[in-house]
């Protein structure tokens, strides 16, 4: 089984999470931070992704460090489930609308973390989280998880509608890039031969 289980604990945060890259969708997440548990849930489900994820943090600052260890835990988690990444695609794409926004993500499981995030956004926050959280949460995330990450809203007017679609697209680009491609026959997708 491709899975992982990380604990953080920190003076700022408690993070738990169990991670099955062939699941499907199966999700139980509960960071108090309503919004980014709505977005989790979107890459859990339409990556078909197992995800449990529990984060008690320290809310009453903001919410920064928590959502940031919750990328944190997240990209380590599928560092940690994907192993050597033998026999992966590596590379995945999504391009996902949400009624008027469009968003595109991409994905190359490089072993380089790497991050390019375009996006504008009207409000401050989208619920509890603050929008500026966002970009930073797909650094953090792309970081741990030692990939290279590419994520565009390309158009949209409401904040809610380019944040779900971005993290759907992400969802269903790390979907892509995690599965097994028989073809490669468990070798490493690259030319080194390590990832």
């Amino acid at each position: 089984m491709r899975s992982a289980t990380i604990k953080r604990e920190t003076s700022e945060t408690r993070i738990s999470a169990e991670l099955g890259l062939d699941g499907t969708g199966r999700h139980d997440i509960k960071t108090d931070v309503g919004f980014l548990d709505h977005m989790l849930t979107h890459v859990a489900v339409h990556g078909f992704f197992d995800l449990t994820l529990h984060a008690v943090g320290d809310l009453e600052v903001d919410a920064h460090h928590t959502v940031e260890d919750c990328a944190l835990v997240l990209g380590q988690a599928l560092d940690q489930a994907l192993g050597d990444r033998a026999g992966i695609n590596r590379i995945g794409a999504a391009q996902v609308p949400m009624d008027e926004a469009l968003a595109h993500v991409v994905v190359d499981l490089s072993g380089r973390p790497y991050t390019v995030v375009e996006a504008a956004w009207r409000a401050p926050a989208i619920g509890a989280l603050p929008t500026t959280m966002i970009p930073h949460f797909f650094r953090s995330l792309a970081t741990a998880a030692r990939c290279n990450l590419h994520a565009r809203v390309l158009y949209g007017e409401d904040d809610h509608h380019q944040a779900e679609a971005l993290f759907k697209a992400l969802g269903r680009a790390l979907d892509q890039a995690t599965a097994l491609d028989p073809r490669r026959a468990g070798a490493v997708p690259s030319t080194k031969g390590t990832l």
